[in-house]
């Protein structure tokens, strides 16, 4: 089983590499994100803990990115492969349906980790982003915790589009508001507490706090941020419950 379930990430992560609107979304524009808010904000101060601008925008990206790989990505790609019959097709195959999806999940962990990889590369060679060595656990947690849930999430979201046109519209719909209002383009301070309160309902927040607990980490107690973790998780079963019970592998014009 552990075999298949290798056997088909590779597959995925190979077809993922040939897509060049996938890599661009998924990998490049975590990357211009990055230049881009870090230009404008210079090494001015921002956010609750009062840091540079790189050392805030770093782990607020770092989630972007997971997003990106792990739900944006997979919302668009399973729901076009629904709709023009490969998962059928797949599904009648003599692999496990379990291997498929696991296969899938380990993918876009693979590459969250690549391209969280290369966002604190960057922000560690370019703008001079510390990181303390005793934080890299908590990042690989979290980023791992974050990847698998948003995975779930993603699996959820492809049974309610009915369309591989209308995808890519409803992920942006989805996260475009939440990258706002959750700490990754606007520190949530300069929010109005409406919105702040309505940030802490959504897992995007709590991911992006989980990230910064690992940057801003002095060496003292734990950069784990469990209670946000927590929530992110709960997201994660929830999305799973809701795919194991709504997902379809058929087109949904004949189901």
């Amino acid at each position: 089983m552990i075999g298949l379930i290798i056997h088909q990430a590779r597959y995925d992560l190979l077809t993922f590499a040939r897509n060049r609107q996938g890599r661009f979304f998924t990998v490049l524009l975590p990357v211009m994100f990055l230049v881009i808010f870090v230009s404008v904000f210079g090494n001015n101060h921002v956010g609750p803990e009062h840091v540079k601008s790189s050392t805030y925008y770093v782990p607020g990206i770092t989630a972007l990115a997971v997003l990106s790989a792990s739900f944006a990505n997979l919302v668009i790609s399973i729901t076009a492969q629904r709709e023009l019959g490969v998962l059928k097709r797949r599904r009648a195959t003599p692999v496990p349906a379990s291997v498929l999806v696991a296969g899938r999940a380990l993918s876009a962990l693979v590459i969250s980790f690549a391209v969280s990889a290369v966002v604190i590369a960057i922000g560690r060679t370019v703008y001079d982003v510390h990181l303390a060595a005793s934080a890299l656990p908590a990042l690989v947690l979290t980023a791992a915790i974050g990847s698998l849930a948003f995975a779930c999430l993603g699996y959820a979201l492809s049974t309610a589009i009915v369309s591989a046109d209308a995808a890519q519209p409803v992920v942006l719909a989805i996260t475009l508001p939440l990258y706002f209002i959750s700490g990754v383009f606007i520190p949530s301070v300069r929010l109005s507490t409406l919105l702040q309160h309505v940030a802490q309902v959504f897992p995007v927040q709590h991911l992006v706090a989980a990230l910064h607990a690992g940057f801003i980490h002095s060496g003292h107690g734990s950069a784990i941020a469990w209670g946000d973790l927590l929530v992110v998780a709960a997201w994660g079963l929830a999305g799973l419950g809701f795919a194991l019970a709504r997902f379809s592998w058929s087109p949904h014009a004949v189901t």
